[in-house]
C-alpha cells in the first residue's frame, strides 16, 4: 500500500468504495414492498461489530455462512425476495455498508467447535499446491510476502477489508472473487462454494485481532 493509496482509503471523501456504502445504506433502510420489513426494521440496534464475527455457524442450515451468504439468506427467508447474484452491485453495496459499521473493530472469529472442521479444511487449501504452476497460497503470501510479482508487491494475504475497491477492477469485489482470481493465476480449477467458504474462514481466523478496514482500497 503506497502512502497515496492509504490516504485514499482513510478519507471517506476520497475512498471510491463509499459510493457503494451509500447505496448499501439506502438498501438497508428500504422495505421490499411486499409487506416485509427493511433490514433496519429488524436490526434496530445496528450492526456494529457484526462483520468482524463472520463467517459464523447457521443453526437452521447446520453449516457456516459468510456475511454475504447471510445477507442473501435474510433476503430470501425474511423478506421473501430472490437472492442477489454473486458480485451484484446490490449485494456488494449492502455488505460494504454492514462492514463499514465495524470498521476499526478487531476481527474476532466465533469460538465455535462446529466451525473447526471448516477452518482446518480452509488451512489445508491455503497450504495446498495447485494448478499448472504448482503453487500454494502460503508460498506467495507467507514465504514471499513483501517480494514482487510482475512488478507488484506481494501482499501478506490478510483479508481485513472485504468487500474492497480495487483499482485493477475499477469497482467493488468480494473475497471469493479475489480468491478465484488467484486460482486462475496459478492455472487451477476454480474453487467451489464450500471451498471458498472454508478458505474465507481460515483467512479470517488468520487475521484474528487485526482491525477491520471495510471498505478497503487496493491496487
Amino acid at each position: 500500500m503506497t502512502p497515496s493509496l492509504q490516504a485514499m482509503q482513510r478519507s471517506d471523501a476520497q475512498n471510491p468504495a463509499m459510493l457503494w456504502v451509500a447505496q448499501g445504506s439506502e438498501l438497508w433502510k428500504s422495505a421490499p414492498g411486499n409487506g416485509k420489513p427493511a433490514c433496519a426494521g429488524c436490526h434496530t440496534d445496528g450492526m456494529s461489530g457484526v462483520a468482524a464475527r463472520y463467517p459464523a455457524f447457521s443453526e437452521p442450515l447446520q453449516r457456516p455462512l459468510t456475511l454475504m451468504q447471510q445477507i442473501n439468506r435474510c433476503r430470501s427467508t425474511r423478506q421473501s425476495q430472490p437472492v442477489w447474484r454473486s458480485e451484484s452491485e446490490a449485494l456488494l453495496s449492502l455488505a460494504a455498508f454492514i462492514g463499514q459499521q465495524s470498521r476499526g473493530v478487531p476481527i474476532e472469529p466465533p469460538e465455535d467447535k462446529r466451525l473447526l472442521p471448516w477452518q482446518k479444511a480452509g488451512e489445508a487449501l491455503y497450504r495446498m499446491r495447485m494448478g499448472q504452476l504448482n503453487l500454494s497460497c502460503a508460498q506467495c503470501h507467507e514465504e514471499r510476502a513483501g517480494g514482487r510479482l510482475a512488478g507488484a508487491v506481494i501482499p501478506s494475504g490478510l483479508a481485513t477489508g472485504y468487500p474492497i475497491y480495487r483499482l485493477e477492477w475499477q469497482g467493488m469485489g468480494s473475497l471469493p472473487r479475489r480468491l478465484l482470481n488467484c486460482t486462475t493465476g496459478v492455472r487451477a480449477a476454480p474453487l467451489n462454494e464450500d471451498e471458498l467458504t472454508q478458505l474465507e474462514m481460515y483467512l479470517m481466523q488468520r487475521a484474528s485481532g487485526l482491525r477491520l478496514e471495510t471498505p478497503a482500497v487496493r491496487p
